[in-house]
């Protein structure tokens, strides 16, 4: 399988998490700042939060690493927190800004 399309499809996984306080995906909601398929099939996520004392950072951290880890082609995933560039709501897809009512 090709890289693009591994990359696809874990986008398409990382639509399926959700911050359990906002009803939008995180990928939507801007916190994956990158994602890097290696030819092994090893994957490396930068991700943020929208708040650093998030208290749920280890769960969707870690619904991400297995999320990813699940798609075919993927041999593992390493998720990792990240800070810098700071999160804000310009970093939100359209439809996540016209869910959250900022739209």
């Amino acid at each position: 399988m090709e890289k693009i399309e591994i990359e696809e499809k874990i986008v398409g996984m990382l639509k399926t998490v959700y911050d359990p306080e906002i009803p939008v995906n995180v990928y939507d909601l801007g916190l994956i700042y990158k994602i890097d398929v290696a030819e092994d099939g090893e994957v490396v996520l930068d991700m943020t939060l929208t708040a650093p004392n998030c208290p749920a950072a280890d769960f969707i951290m870690e619904d991400i690493r297995q999320k990813v880890e699940s798609v075919e082609g993927v041999t593992s995933a390493v998720v990792n927190l990240v800070f810098e560039p700071e999160w804000d709501k310009d970093m939100m897809s359209e439809e996540a800004k016209l869910e959250l009512g900022f739209l």
